[in-house]
């Protein structure tokens, strides 16, 4: 799979521009704030709708303009694939080949993206939720199911809080908790599941990764973080089980401070190196270690459940990474993954061979070297 070409009208510092892709390597260069991270953005917004670095899509658009509109040839499975995304205001449509898609989650899995930035490396030392976001981007994007389950959470999540804070304040009975806790516990149970099943995939290919990266001398394991009374290979029913009691055991707690506590919306990836928890004691180094090797266990997790690897986008990350961890990183993409880098200094890129294509930015503005 390789994205071919692109047209940006309107998106961030860029009015129009029409870029055609190598299928290997692709490098981006320019001194900063001139709109590289930009175009990873761009071709990120045409796989996901969403951007990797705003919540907010009117910030993608040109400060001058009142809407945005992307268009990219894919090929995927040796056929042709054109996607269209158009934002005007707050209203987005998404075309897969001139047909509009009724809802935005039916994008995923068109465009399958990996991207790898500085900000990667709080994946390891950050909050919870960067990590509950990692594994939930990565199963989304190869399975509908999953991302249906997400939303109806989601939804369900919102109720249930709503009618904890209603209990609280004596304008809902208590009794009527049990509707929501079935759908909660039904669908969460669903998610921990999938996330387990991944997460044992996942773990495999990070910890074959990490030992590549550290020569043998360091072992990473990947757990899940979860109050429920669960291992990694538990049986959704033993899920729904352990997940019903601890909700009736947080009940009062719950109704007092008017928020769910228990549930796939709380639980975390912890990351064992030598039987350190690195996410609060690792060295830097170790963090940034274990945050590449996570990130090249994705890509070889998505090639083996969709038949091809998907296409990664390195965001300045080489300025960031030690000469062993930049040979592992390449000798891992090379002549066979697609990949998007960006960089202020063609020096930091001095250990690449093989075909490639060098793209120069300046000033919002795109020029082939």
């Amino acid at each position: 799979m390789y994205l071919s070409q692109l047209y940006l009208k309107n998106f961030r510092n860029y009015n129009q521009e029409h870029l055609k892709f190598n299928k290997n390597i692709n490098l981006i260069i320019g001194s900063n704030a001139q709109g590289k991270t930009n175009v990873l953005e761009s071709i990120y917004f045409l796989g996901t709708a969403s951007s990797h670095r705003t919540n907010i899509d009117s910030e993608l658009v040109n400060w001058k303009e009142d809407g945005l509109y992307l268009k990219g040839e894919l090929i995927k499975n040796n056929q042709e694939i054109q996607l269209e995304i158009s934002l005007m205001g707050r209203k987005k449509e998404i075309k897969v080949n001139s047909n509009s898609l009724q809802r935005i989650n039916d994008l995923m899995g068109y465009l399958n993206i990996v991207i790898f930035s500085p900000e990667d490396l709080n994946l390891v030392k950050g909050s919870p939720s960067l990590r509950r976001k990692f594994i939930n981007i990565e199963i989304s994007q190869i399975s509908s199911y999953y991302r249906h389950l997400l939303g109806k959470y989601g939804q369900i999540l919102k109720h249930r809080n709503n009618l904890l804070k209603d209990i609280r304040d004596k304008k809902s009975p208590k009794e009527m908790l049990e509707v929501w806790n079935q759908q909660l516990i039904d669908l969460g149970s669903k998610i921990i599941k999938k996330r387990l099943e991944s997460l044992n995939k996942l773990g495999i290919l990070a910890r074959l990764m990490h030992r590549k990266i550290t020569d043998g001398l360091e072992s990473l394991e990947l757990k899940y973080d979860t109050e429920l009374e669960i291992d990694s290979n538990s049986l959704e029913e033993e899920i729904k089980s352990s997940f019903k009691l601890k909700l009736k055991e947080k009940e009062d707690n719950e109704i007092y401070r008017g928020v769910t506590t228990i549930g796939p919306h709380r639980d975390d990836i912890s990351l064992i190196v030598n039987n350190i928890d690195i996410r609060k004691f690792g060295s830097q180094g170790q963090q940034r270690t274990t945050a590449l090797a996570l990130k090249l266990a994705e890509l070889e997790f998505m090639k083996g459940e969709t038949g091809e690897y998907p296409i990664l986008l390195l965001d300045d990350v080489f300025s960031e990474l030690d000469i062993n961890r930049r040979s592992q990183l390449l000798e891992t993409i090379r002549d066979k993954i697609q990949t998007f880098i960006t960089s202020t200094d063609l020096a930091d890129l001095d250990q690449l061979k093989g075909n490639h294509q060098i793209f120069k930015i300046k000033n919002g503005s795109v020029f082939e070297v």
